[in-house]
């Protein structure tokens, strides 16, 4: 949810197999190169597996925030660079994010040639192939920067992520299924806009997790929801606005996903860290905050903390056990392993202050507790 860059503000080959599915929407299994064009409704299943026969019955994935490696008039030179630091931490078979903005070289742009308060970002479509060589399976195109160049910049992004072998969701209808050890995990992207899975719209989303149910085996939620900046750390089970903006009520949406199955809840947006609690023996992160980036995040007090959230799961949809790990970001917006701890310490206590006896523990290992 980048309202702009640097926002002072903020402080006050591969087979191809079509399954029906019904209402036109199709399985595609296994792609190994861009179809062309945008099927919102597309499920795209990447498999991470490095065996077919395996006995293995947990699924570990890991998660980060909002991340863009810079984007038209402000991009790096190395982008692959940015990740390098966090390379290590991030590896798993499955690892998720959410794409701020778009990766295209065209399209008309959301904000007027005169416009001093209207933020449109793109980068090359290259920048797919960085992201799917530092290990990403799965990106999130839900939050308030995929149109950002129209229709065009959503094609674009779309083909680049296909073409470099990573599942999308987040748009109209879209769910990612990817697979480890034979476990197929399915990823629902939401946000508050109708060009996007819109958690706004309740029955829309409860008969999209009912789909992804069918699709897989586990069910994972995200949502880029809530207020933003340096004062909305806390989860206030209200409804949020930014900017007059209905932002909706992370606390409730959550729950509302878990009623219905989700078996793993992440979230970002806020632009800053927020804690996590236990619902129903199911883990929910509500901000993992801002993550890798260039010169567009401020960065300085809670702004600069991030993390990696690392989450096994059994095959059976329970817990089996999980991991934060503290990061910074410097003032260009690479992250870096921070020895302080500082942003696994925010999170216990945020958590601790905002759920009480639910709340989900990060013991001084960086460990999550299991719930009590």
């Amino acid at each position: 949810m980048v309202t702009g860059p640097r926002r002072t503000a903020l402080t006050a080959a591969g087979a191809l197999l079509l399954v029906a599915l019904g209402a036109g929407a199709s399985l595609w299994l296994v792609p190994s190169a861009a179809q062309g064009g945008t099927d919102s409704t597309t499920t795209t299943l990447a498999d991470s597996s490095t065996t077919t026969t395996t006995t293995t019955t947990t699924v570990t994935l890991t998660a980060a925030g909002d991340m863009m490696l810079g984007y038209q008039g402000s991009l790096p030179s190395n982008p692959a660079s940015l990740l390098n630091p966090v390379r290590a931490i991030l590896r798993a078979p499955i690892q998720f994010a959410n794409l701020e903005g778009t990766l295209s070289n065209g399209g008309p742009s959301k904000c007027g040639a005169n416009s001093t308060a209207c933020y449109a970002f793109r980068a090359p479509p290259s920048e797919a192939q960085v992201y799917a060589d530092a290990g990403f399976t799965v990106l999130n195109s839900a939050n308030n920067h995929s149109h950002d160049f129209g229709q065009e910049g959503v094609n674009s992004t779309s083909a680049a992520l296909r073409q470099a072998g990573i599942a999308q969701t987040g748009l109209p209808g879209q769910i990612a299924v990817v697979s480890e050890n034979g476990v197929r995990v399915a990823f629902v992207g939401f946000a508050p806009y109708s060009n996007t899975n819109d958690f706004l719209n309740l029955p829309a989303a409860a008969a999209l997790l009912r789909r992804a149910h069918h699709l897989a085996d586990l069910v994972v939620v995200y949502m880029h929801v809530g207020a933003e900046g340096a004062s909305a750390t806390h989860v206030t089970r209200q409804t949020e606005t930014f900017y007059g903006e209905n932002r909706g009520n992370p606390y409730f949406f959550a729950h509302f996903v878990v009623d219905r199955g989700a078996n793993l809840v992440l979230a970002s947006g806020p632009h800053v860290l927020r804690g996590m609690e236990w619902y129903h023996h199911t883990l929910i992160d509500y901000s993992l905050g801002d993550f890798v980036n260039y010169r567009n995040f401020d960065t300085f007090g809670t702004l600069g903390l991030t993390g990696v959230l690392r989450v096994t799961l059994n095959s059976d949809g329970t817990f089996g056990s999980g991991s934060f790990t503290s990061l910074t970001l410097n003032a260009s917006g690479t992250a870096y392993p921070d020895a302080r701890d500082q942003s696994a310490h925010l999170v216990d206590t945020l958590s601790r202050q905002d759920f009480g006896a639910s709340a989900a523990i990060i013991r001084g290992d960086g460990s999550i507790a299991p719930e009590n």
